[in-house]
């Protein structure tokens, strides 16, 4: 019975024990999360964006060009099958095949036509050789007659004058018949030869069609032309070319290998944050696929113009990111995330974003002394912001929002004027930016109506 009663006490102490410890850890713990220092030292002014790797250098591959040639035109052209996007493959291997379809369709109609023009080509060339017999055959009774005409001519010289002029006008008669006959002849010959060329040109055409279309089916297994990694051809929508795809005959791509010996970041910057961006800022790079990994790059370009993505009202403005290191496991279509280094400041003071509040128009800090200190704040980036007045160096702060804040009084009161200065300013800047944006808009709007005027002015009336 006593050993009993005994371990229960035990067993109660140790409980007690725990719970005591836990309660101390957790309020150090506690502690350690409220409060927070001010920092002093460099401060870097960054715009994070998130961002897709792409290879500066590819080569496509495409689907047959004479699918560009005039004397065939095929509009559905889909990808019948396709290699998985991935895949590392050498010159000379299959990559995708496209529908035949269409091309057999277009195929049946060239040799339906081929058989005709060949048609017409025979006919054309037994009807001119029988009506070319036929005129010579004529010139020799012509050249006949003229000859007897002659004869009769040389045998009517002790004819009676009346009956030699009729023999003469006979000799005319028929010399002008057979000569008229030469040149309709000789019209006639040259006639048939333009038939005959142009049955040859219309035959020898649909052949050359037969002949291409054949070889454009031939390469509707598209191969590799080098090696590499197939990465599939993004639309201008941002989707990918996959089964099923349509192909524009102005644009036959249907695949890619890029070079991933040097690799971009494409990215997008909302109109806000775009005026910070320039070519030549540092950029730290993280992809989300090796978070541990961490790679430096540059801004190389920036987009003048913006644009909207699809299913966003947004405007955003295309920024393209050079990655300076090179490593193999980096592919492309992997996201990254990109923090665009825009200013780096020098020995200034800066605290955590979540230490500071606002309230009538007043930004301030708790300080671990009990009052609400009230500062003035300059820029910031994705974690902290820099104090321009109103701290020091070391000073302690609360993190989060204190016990009882209400008790907390106000100090750094002559700060107000400046903190209200420097609100009235940002505010005029910003009226200022819209007044030029209007301004902008009104002088595009101007310049339209003055373009469309002027076409209505030059139009025929």
């Amino acid at each position: 019975m006593k050993r009993n009663v005994l371990i229960t006490i035990i067993v109660v102490a140790v409980i007690l024990a725990a719970l005591i410890l836990y309660s101390v850890l957790s309020g150090k713990e506690k502690d350690l999360v409220l409060e927070t220092e001010v920092q002093s030292g460099r401060f870097e002014i960054a715009v994070m964006v998130t961002g897709e790797l792409q290879a500066i250098r590819e080569t496509e591959i495409q689907a047959p060009t004479l699918l560009r040639s005039r004397s065939h035109r095929i509009n559905n052209i889909k990808i019948q099958s396709l290699i998985p996007e991935g895949t590392v493959v050498d010159s000379g291997d299959w990559v995708a095949t496209l529908d035949r379809t269409e091309a057999d369709n277009q195929l049946k109609d060239i040799l339906d036509m081929l058989e005709q023009e060949e048609s017409e080509y025979t006919r054309v060339r037994l009807d001119t050789t029988l009506q070319l017999r036929q005129l010579r055959d004529e010139l020799i009774n012509l050249r006949f007659a003229m000859e007897e005409a002659e004869i009769t001519l040389q045998q009517s010289k002790y004819e009676p004058p009346a009956t030699i002029r009729q023999a003469e006008i006979n000799l005319d008669k028929a010399t002008r018949a057979y000569e008229q006959a030469m040149q309709n002849y000789d019209i006639k010959e040259r006639q048939a030869k333009a038939e005959m060329r142009e049955a040859e040109i219309s035959l020898l055409r649909d052949q050359r069609r037969k002949e291409e279309m054949e070889e454009v089916i031939k390469n509707f297994d598209i191969m590799a032309p080098a090696s590499g990694m197939v990465i599939y051809k993004r639309e201008f929508d941002g989707t990918k070319r996959t089964v099923g795809t349509e192909i524009n005959p102005w644009d036959l791509t249907v695949a890619t290998l890029p070079d991933l010996s040097t690799m971009i970041s494409r990215t997008y910057v909302n109109e806000i944050d775009i005026s910070k961006i320039k070519s030549g800022q540092t950029v730290i790079i993280g992809v989300d696929a090796f978070p541990e990994r961490k790679y430096s790059g540059e801004v190389v370009e920036v987009a003048n113009i913006g644009e909207q993505l699809p299913n966003t009202d947004a405007k955003v403005f295309e920024v393209r990111i050079e990655i300076n290191e090179y490593d193999t496991i980096l592919r492309p279509s992997m996201t990254t995330s990109n923090r665009i280094i825009t200013n780096v400041l020098d020995s200034v003071l800066f605290v955590p974003l979540e230490a500071v509040h606002t309230n009538d128009s007043l930004t301030y800090v708790y300080t671990m002394d009990g009052k609400k200190q009230i500062v003035v704040l300059g820029e910031s980036n994705e974690n902290s912001i820099v104090v321009e007045m109103g701290l020091h160096a070391g000073q302690r702060l609360y993190l989060s929002l204190p016990e009882n804040p209400d008790d907390f009084n106000y100090t750094g009161m002559e700060l107000v004027p400046e903190i209200k200065k420097r609100r009235s300013d940002e505010e005029k800047r910003i009226e200022e930016m819209n007044q030029m944006r209007q301004e902008q808009m009104l002088r595009r709007h101007d310049s339209s109506r003055n373009s469309f005027k002027r076409m209505e002015e030059m139009s025929p009336k």
